[in-house]
Order: C-alpha cells, then structure tokens, then sequence
C-alpha cells in the first residue's frame, strides 16, 4: 500500500465506520491518464451504490483537510470490492471459512500454481485448505492471493 493509501486509510476510518461499513483496501494509483484514490469498503449484507454515496460524503471534507495529496489532482472512487476480491485482512479470512476459495501461488507446489479447496484456517505464517480430501497448508509469503472461488455453471 502507497504512503497516500495508508494515510488515507488512518484519516477515513472514523467516517467510514460511522456509515456501518468498513474499509477493505485504499488504492492511489495512475488509471486512464489520471491519479485515483479508491476506497474499498464491505458493509453487513453487501455494498449497495446508496452506500458508496453515503460513505464518499463522508469522507469527502475528511480528505479535503488532510490534502494526502499536496494539491495535485485526483478522481476519488468508493466502490465495493466485488465478489471475486482478494483477501486482504485476517477478517476477509475469518469470514470465509468453510467456504470455496483459490489460492494462487508466486511459483508452482506440486507442478502448479493455483489450488481450489475449502478455507479452514488462516494464521500469522500459513493458509490452510481442504481439497480433494487433502490438507494443504501454505506459506502466507508464498502466496500471491487468495480469494472466494466463484463457478459459472
């Protein structure tokens, strides 16, 4: 996360949290030829558009008296993460266990990179799943993300 995501993040936590939502990711990057500071946020039940409005008017004056940008221009997003979003903080973990995740590796285990299985535990040093009946259990610095499993049928 850049210094502006994480100064963001510490400076809108009190407002998002006042909206019932939380933030899941702060993002300051170069998109489409402009900066974008985009906020992430989950709420209980899921992120509505009424919710992404709320929270952005909330956090609008927060930013404007922070200046995490030093006056240079950028376009502000609050959006939810979507379904198929990366875990980031042990609670996207905690609130995923037992349920069908990938894990994909920075380089292969067993000939290959990406695994599918049920989450069952995730601690400080490893990731655990259950697949095909086996107990896989992961470095945390192995891998390059892990997220919910989602199947088109």
């Amino acid at each position: 996360m850049s210094k502006i995501a994480e100064q963001v993040k510490a400076a809108i936590a009190r407002a998002v949290a006042g909206e019932n939502c939380e933030i899941v990711d702060v993002e300051y990057e170069r998109k489409y030829g402009a900066m974008h500071l985009t906020v992430f946020i989950d709420a209980p039940g899921g992120v509505t558009l009424d919710d992404c409005e709320r929270v952005h008017k909330a956090i609008d004056p927060v930013l404007d008296e922070l200046n995490p940008t030093a006056d240079a221009p950028y376009v502000l997003n609050v959006s939810s993460p979507g379904l198929d979003r990366p875990f980031k903080t042990l609670r996207d973990f905690e609130r995923n266990y037992n349920r069908e995740v990938e894990v994909k590796l920075y380089a292969p285990r067993l000939g290959q990179k990406l695994f599918e299985g049920v989450l069952t535990e995730r601690t400080e040093h490893t990731t655990t799943i259950t697949a095909d009946g086996q107990v896989l259990k992961f470095e945390n610095g192995k891998i390059a993300l892990v997220r919910p499993l989602i199947k088109f049928e």
